[in-house]
């Protein structure tokens, strides 16, 4: 993968396990839903599509409190 650097993509989430979660679930969620947040991307495949919108920050996430998973 050349484009977006891992280094680039550590700069907007935290650590390599955060990465890969938060791309696999989005990526997850395009095959199904075939939402796309950006207008063009680089990669055809849905990993490397939600890659992109990590970088471009069109993707965030959030760590939940226990109080806040437990109660659902």
């Amino acid at each position: 993968m050349l484009y977006p650097s891992i280094d680039s993509l550590l700069d907007k989430i935290d650590s390599k396990y955060s990465l890969v979660s938060v791309a696999a679930k989005r990526a997850r969620a395009m095959s199904q839903a075939g939402d796309e947040r950006l207008p063009k991307y680089v990669s055809h495949k849905y990993v490397g599509k939600a890659l992109e919108e990590i970088y471009s920050g069109e993707l965030t996430y959030r760590i939940a409190n226990k109080a806040e998973t437990s109660a659902e």
